[in-house]
């Protein structure tokens, strides 16, 4: 893991088209603003893990997986 010290409106760069800027410090929290071209997905962490959760429980389900899943007329 690599450690870095930024103050306000400082900015780091990931690769050569992703930049960190710190847009605001205030009672323990950080503001960043991150730019970044339309096809580098951002996301946070909680909301990666949550789409990946949920893209290996879609390609668990087996095609007859989906009858059982109807509601059955009476």
């Amino acid at each position: 893991m690599l450690l870095l010290t930024r103050k306000l409106e400082e900015s780091l760069l990931i690769g050569n088209n992703v930049e960190v800027k710190v847009l605001a410090i205030q009672r323990g929290h950080v503001t960043l603003g991150i730019t970044a071209p339309p096809r580098v997905p951002v996301h946070r962490r909680e909301v990666y893990d949550a789409i990946h959760a949920i893209n290996r429980a879609a390609s668990a389900f087996q095609p007859g997986d989906l009858d059982k899943a109807r509601p059955r007329k009476p």
